[in-house]
């Protein structure tokens, strides 16, 4: 344990760092929200606050991003933060109130605390005691705070078109502390299935569209896609077809229950690993396809994207395990808890998207997915172990300390 670790910690405050990350709670931040922008400009203050260069930078639809630049004396590598301010809306269930930031004595609680609250505070909270301790550092920390990744990740987009980059990144999604060096792109397809109806008496002279897409479903959500570059790259293929709507024409009739089915649509997402693309899995998809008209003749079948018009597409995200800001993560984990890191294609997390497609595929940049949080992730009384909260922020400063280097000769 390095002098200067020590003597960060020794300038850490856990309550602070609690009493902060209810404050950040506390803040209704819903995905283009009045709410989202004003946290966005809290965060902007605070950043100040601290001595970070910081300012508010725009999004497209009238929207910011607040971004914090911790500069270095020079000579050293630079890291940036990067975590979104948006969350899920409240749903029904809840017993405790989801804007107080509670705390108890084993969790914090409140939407959006575990996506992803309690990362973006573990970062603040990181640079703050590095500040308090005097710690000058040779390389940048940026810390970088962005709307509408509920959205696909139109802020972390918007930072890359503008220009903004660094040697290394981490994004701070919750992976329960685990290191994700890759995770899946994700796209959602719409199917349509077109059959022949029939009074039921003739029902052996239809083309039953429904029967069709009862058989394709299991099909589609058992798929793996061609062109895996390993079988950690095929454990994060997936289809699941989550809407399913069977009736009459295109219009979806259901006045007459005696007339057999001549139209379906089925409605889902799917989940492709970096090597494959989109379009591959849609090809994919297309032979399914192809052989499912082969056992039904007079079946006809049409598949396209159905990505929404206020989203863009998530790609697909990976970094090499013996990466700097990889082997510097799993130091630091090892540092505060006293055992290896899990890292790599982390499950159910690799079938998330998040921002680090965009900085790595947009910005060019090597990093990795670690954050707080994960397990009681868009659920009712969504939470996150404290413990893990605060042991989080030590990892973070000890990367920190790893990637940027410390100039003894100004600390």
């Amino acid at each position: 344990m390095s002098s200067n670790y020590t003597k960060v910690l020794d300038h850490l405050d856990d309550q602070s760092c609690l009493q902060f990350l209810s404050k950040m709670v506390q803040h209704k931040s819903y995905t283009k929200s009045d709410g989202e922008k004003s946290l966005a400009a809290w965060m902007n203050h605070r950043m100040r606050s601290l001595g970070l260069e910081s300012q508010l930078t725009p999004v497209p639809g009238d929207r910011v991003n607040a971004v914090g630049v911790l500069k270095g004396t020079g000579g050293g590598k630079s890291l940036l933060f990067n975590g979104h301010l948006d969350t899920n809306p409240v749903r029904e269930g809840w017993t405790v109130d989801p804007w107080e930031g509670k705390v108890d004595e084993a969790f914090i609680y409140g939407i959006g605390v575990s996506n992803m609250k309690a990362g973006d505070a573990a970062y603040y909270c990181a640079v703050e005691a590095i500040r308090k301790a005097g710690i000058k550092l040779k390389g940048d920390v940026v810390l970088t705070y962005v709307v509408g990744e509920l959205q696909g990740g139109i802020g972390t987009y918007a930072l890359m078109q503008q220009g903004l980059r660094a040697d290394y990144f981490i994004n701070s999604e919750p992976t329960d502390l685990s290191a994700m060096t890759m995770h899946a792109g994700s796209f959602n397809f719409e199917i349509e299935i077109i059959g022949n109806t029939r009074h039921l008496s003739k029902r052996e002279q239809a083309v039953d569209a429904i029967h069709a897409a009862c058989e394709l479903v299991p099909t589609l959500n058992a798929m793996k896609f061609s062109g895996a570059l390993s079988p950690a790259h095929e454990s994060i293929n997936r289809v699941h077809v989550g809407i399913f709507h069977g009736a009459l024409g295109k219009d979806l009739h259901e006045w007459r229950p005696a007339q057999v089915s001549d139209y379906a649509r089925l409605k889902g997402s799917g989940r492709y690993a970096p090597g494959q693309t989109q379009e591959s899995a849609l090809a994919d998809m297309e032979r399914v396809l192809a052989e499912l008209k082969a056992r039904h003749p007079g079946i006809t079948t049409h598949i396209s994207a159905a990505n929404q018009a206020d989203r863009i597409s998530m790609p697909a995200f990976e970094v090499l395990l013996d990466s700097p800001i990889v082997k510097a993560l799993n130091e630091a984990f090892t540092l505060v808890r006293g055992e290896q890191q899990p890292t790599g294609p982390i499950l159910p997390s690799g079938f998330y998207g998040t921002d680090a497609a965009h900085l790595y595929q947009e910005g060019g940049m090597q990093g990795v997915v670690c954050g707080p949080g994960g397990r009681y992730n868009t659920m009712p009384d969504e939470r996150v172990d404290i413990q893990d909260y605060l042991d989080m922020i030590r990892i973070y400063i000890s990367t920190i300390l790893t990637i940027c280097e410390v100039d003894e000769s100004a600390s």
